[in-house]
């Protein structure tokens, strides 16, 4: 378990490099009226597969590790997260300021449940 414990930790820090430059990427194209592009989309893209990737090794750790409270409560506060991520495909076709609004709102609201679901661990951020 230690092996996927490690991998786990060090995906959230990717997720959250992502998340950041996914973010700021969103809130200039929204504020400015941009063009949605194809790398705009292969960004959500990959903060969402990043998240995907983050419950696939979650669940090996919550089978391995045990079902104990606070691993459960982190669980659904992560699956919320992951669910909005993927939220981005019921805006597909869109006009590129609502997909620029949205994406930048769900990974906001999922960041900060990311946050929360974190700080519910023992370890906190940085175990």
């Amino acid at each position: 378990m230690g092996f996927i414990q490690m991998i786990h930790s060090i995906n959230r820090w990717i997720i959250v490099v992502v998340a950041i430059v996914a973010m700021i990427k969103f809130l200039i194209g929204w504020l400015r009226g941009a063009s949605y592009q194809p790398a705009d989309r292969g960004l959500m893209a990959a903060y969402t597969g990043l998240l995907d990737l983050q419950l696939i090794l979650g669940i090996i750790l919550l089978i391995g590790l045990g079902l104990v409270g606070y691993r459960i409560e982190h669980a659904v506060t992560m699956l919320i997260a992951i669910i909005l991520a993927h939220l981005s495909r019921l805006w597909r076709e869109k006009p590129d300021q609502v997909k620029f609004r949205n994406n930048f709102l769900a990974i906001l609201i999922g960041m900060l449940l990311i946050i929360a679901g974190v700080f519910i661990l023992p370890q906190g951020w940085f175990g």
